[in-house]
């Protein structure tokens, strides 16, 4: 394969996976707690008999609203390449291998790391039947990303609110041999990254040589039905903007924790969260442990254990782009986030040609390639 440019960071949405992928496969006792797809006023939706809802089938974003002209300019131009139309009428362009790689091929694209359905899963507010879910993702997209190896990496689903279970799943993926990584459930509830309670993860994602990924979290997400429109607005706009840098949180968490002091094979992917903020955050760090925090278990500067064992994926970043020296060219990697809605699909090239066009081409390709060539094994 002549790989000139890799999105390391796409999506598998539960909405379009097939109807009853979780009802057929979950255990007996579990199969009543699985998300199943029914009628409603709206269409077809993804719901649970246990209240969650989880959109509209194969609908936009990985929260699947409905599709509104003019509302996303993103959203516009996915558009008229007939994506939502085409799943309206029942045609699942993002679980068909076939068909999904037709999208590549359309934004220029040779391969491409798909996480998951992390965020899906926590809103069954129900962690063993999440578990399941988890499980049987994971079996699905093996036998998704096994079609096309050359074109697909999935990122296997791992729970947050069970260590134990955590673990179990990683070593089960792991011998199955297909994922390429693994993503953690990051959730502003969850227990810190420091916590010795994570130790056996770190042990089991060092041991299978599987990266571990914590996408883009956000934050609390506001109670805008409460709020005058326009409030609401300003809200949102506010939890939209800020998204990514909750992350930072979990960065310093797993710098000033140690893990990668006491794992130093373990490889640690932020997802989707931009790298502009991670220079400051990281000469912070290095100046914070150079005044006061040289009694915590790291031999070395925390921006030293960044470029050593971290690596961060972004879609569209001028300003991070400006940053490269600070970050080092091997920790960064390019990703289009299709087929999200504030992603830059189909028009990746553009975006590539333009935020790039200033950036030494070795560094480029390896940006926009080679670094995630090398991780995934492409």
């Amino acid at each position: 394969m002549d790989y000139r440019v890799i999105s390391a960071d796409c999506h598998i949405d539960l909405i379009w996976l097939p109807p009853d992928l979780f009802t057929y496969n979950a255990s007996a006792a579990l199969k009543e707690r699985m998300p199943f797809v029914t009628d409603s006023d709206d269409g077809p939706i993804w719901i649970s008999k246990g209240g969650a809802s989880f959109g509209l089938q194969n609908g936009m974003g990985s929260a699947g609203r409905r599709y509104v002209p003019g509302e996303i300019q993103r959203a516009d131009r996915m558009a008229e390449t007939g994506l939502y139309e085409d799943g309206r009428n029942g045609v699942r362009r993002l679980t068909d291998p076939h068909l999904r790689i037709k999208d590549q091929d359309l934004d220029g694209v040779q391969a491409e790391v798909l996480y998951g359905i992390l965020g899906a899963a926590q809103r069954l507010n129900d962690p063993p039947a999440a578990t399941e879910m988890m499980r049987i993702y994971n079996g699905w997209l093996d036998e998704f990303c096994a079609t096309y190896p050359e074109r697909f990496a999935g990122i296997a689903s791992i729970p947050n609110h069970d260590v134990a279970a955590a673990v179990e799943e990683v070593r089960r993926v792991s011998a199955r041999g297909v994922a390429r990584g693994m993503e953690v459930s990051a959730t502003l509830d969850m227990k810190p990254l420091y916590d010795p309670a994570w130790n056996p993860l770190w042990q089991a994602a060092s041991e299978a040589r599987l990266p571990v990924h914590f996408h883009t979290i956000g934050g609390k997400k506001p109670d805008m039905e409460s709020m005058q429109p326009l409030q609401a607005r300003q809200a949102f706009a506010v939890f939209i903007t800020g998204f990514q840098l909750n992350m930072a949180g979990k960065l310093m968490e797993l710098i000033y924790g140690g893990v990668f002091e006491a794992y130093p094979e373990l490889v640690v992917v932020i997802g989707e969260s931009g790298i502009g903020w991670i220079p400051y955050v990281l000469e912070h760090m290095d100046l914070e442990w150079e005044e006061q925090f040289k009694d915590l278990t790291l031999k070395m500067k925390p921006s030293e254990y960044w470029r050593r064992q971290c690596r961060a994926t972004y879609q569209s970043d001028p300003v991070g782009l400006r940053l490269i020296d600070l970050l080092g060219d091997d920790t960064i990697m390019w990703g289009s986030d299709f087929p999200h809605p504030d992603g830059v699909w189909p028009d990746s090239q553009a975006f590539i040609e333009r935020e790039l066009a200033d950036v030494p081409e070795a560094v480029r390709r390896k940006l926009v390639c080679e670094n995630a060539a090398r991780l995934y094994g492409f």
